[in-house]
């Protein structure tokens, strides 16, 4: 499992994108598509809108708050049994889901179980990409991440026409067992690198088998070939995996050599005391990070937008038969091409902000803006032909999620990447989580989505505001994004196909 150049950007690294992608397809599937369900699940529960609502804001939100957690589990354990662990909990969650007796057992089931399953399919599949990829990394990212607007095509069709055949119940039974292909899938996931989990188990090993370790180990003296089970002089240990085993066998060689409990106490202490200061200045790094003007304005813009661009996805179906447009959902529904026009959308904009002389963060205000009017259409429009047209343009700008990582990279650079997209998902999470439910509560207030609609339009044209006003130049005196010398991309697709 020693990672070389030969094994980077082809090869079998194809079979990763090709399982990568099927894996969101499986796991996005059908959270991305309920608004084909919520029209079923209103009918059959026979509560309000707010209420059910919280089912699908906590299955696309949940996972982006969780991202973290999800990404420290793929840290840990890697890849692979991530994505088993995640079928089980995505299969398993849609299987009870067709016995929920209630909406509140419905949000456990699929909104929680589903969503934090969705959620370690996300973060195992772009973390093994990553790894197989280098200069072709944008484009196999580009490719993975299609996977969810693919899926919510199919799968609206797909559970429109199982929801007919074999009802709500047997809809969610089909759905799930399909989702057990994730397993497969994660067959194909073979890692280059060693999770933090088995090198700690290597580390005690060693120190059970080789007595020479039961002393401190220099710095000099650690070296190992990464991913292998071997010592061997050619290549020095990542920080990752230094501390691990600096920490592994200090701890050891602290309580073993010294006998008594006082000093085996002290060299706890002392490691957690390590940790306690690394915790810290992680803590001190994202307090800087908030402190950046842009990277404020820019979390405040995906809150609002994440809080009134996502609630019609749920919502459009109910919308059209609500108005009357329509009495049931059609052959092709709203959601399938709001789907599809998401997924020509990222790669659009992708392309777009590879353009020397356009603004990434203006461009992304741009996309806000014309969402916000499609928002703001909507009530007035009594065909569903407008609602079509609609539709396809909100999923269009809703693209604009492909320009987040990008965007982030110019703000705060490529060395604190990971924590400022970290805060910004969780700011995208509480919005989504957020919005469908105070949309549903807007109904249920006034018997109609008009004022609901105009409040979510309201929301994105002042997050798309206040993201432009701060990043003028008479209001930010920071120096223009292509002056970084610190942000470079390994070659221009990964501007292409920039994700999370």
């Amino acid at each position: 499992m020693v990672p070389s150049t030969k094994v980077l950007d082809g090869g079998w690294g194809w079979a990763i994108v090709v399982a990568s992608f099927m894996a969101q397809l499986l796991a996005y599937g059908s959270p991305q598509s309920v608004g084909v369900l919520y029209p079923e699940w209103l009918h059959a529960f026979q509560e309000g809108k707010g209420m059910t609502a919280w089912v699908g804001s906590l299955v696309a939100g949940v996972g982006l708050i969780a991202s973290p957690v999800c990404s420290a589990c793929v840290d840990n354990f890697g890849a692979r049994p991530v994505t088993i662990f995640s079928g089980v909990m995505v299969a398993g969650g849609l299987m009870l889901s067709a016995f929920a007796p209630n909406v509140q057992f419905l949000i456990f089931s699929y909104g929680i179980v589903v969503g934090l399953g969705c959620g370690l399919v996300y973060a195992a599949t772009l973390t093994i990409t990553c790894q197989y990829f280098d200069k072709r990394r944008g484009l196999a990212l580009g490719i993975v991440t299609t996977g969810t607007s693919v899926g919510a095509f199919i799968y609206a069709t797909a559970q429109n026409e199982l929801i007919v055949l074999y009802g709500l119940d047997g809809c969610l039974l089909i759905i799930g067992a399909m989702a057990l292909n994730l397993m497969a899938c994660a067959g194909f996931m073979r890692p280059l690198n060693m999770p933090r989990y088995y090198l700690k188990q290597k580390a005690a090993m060693e120190r059970n088998t080789e007595e020479q370790l039961f002393e401190k180990p220099q710095l000099d003296d650690l070296k190992i070939t990464t991913g292998s089970t071997a010592t061997t002089p050619e290549k020095t240990l990542t920080v990752k995996e230094l501390l691990i085993t600096i920490d592994a066998k200090d701890l050891a060689v602290q309580t073993e050599k010294k006998k008594g409990s006082f000093l085996a106490g002290l060299a706890i202490v002392k490691v957690i005391k390590k940790k306690q200061q690394a915790y810290s200045r992680y803590m001190h790094s994202m307090y800087e990070i908030l402190q950046d003007q842009a990277m404020v304005a820019f979390c405040i813009a995906v809150f609002l937008f994440s809080l009134g661009a996502f609630p019609p996805v749920l919502f459009i179906e109910d919308i059209a038969q609500s108005e009357g447009l329509i009495e049931e959902v059609s052959v092709i529904p709203l959601v399938s091409i709001g789907a599809i026009a998401t997924c020509v959308g990222k790669l659009v904009l992708g392309m777009l902000v590879d353009i020397r002389w356009i603004n990434s963060i203006y461009l992304y205000a741009f996309t806000m803006f014309a969402g916000g009017v499609a928002l703001l259409l909507i009530p007035i429009t009594k065909s569903y032909v407008g609602l079509q047209i609609l539709s396809a343009v909100l999923g269009f700008f809703s693209g604009n999620w492909s320009l987040t990582s990008y965007i982030t990279t110019k703000i705060v650079g490529l060395d604190r990447l990971t924590q400022a997209h970290g805060i910004l998902m969780f700011f995208g999470g509480f919005g989504i989580m957020l919005g469908p439910p105070v949309v549903g509560w807007f109904f249920d207030w006034t018997q109609s989505y008009d004022l609901a609609l105009y409040f979510s339009g309201s929301c994105v044209e002042l997050g798309a505001i206040i993201l432009f006003l701060l990043n003028l130049p008479c209001w930010n005196r920071k120096h223009s994004e292509n002056d970084r010398p610190d942000v470079h991309y390994t070659s221009n697709c990964d501007k292409v196909a920039s994700v999370a």
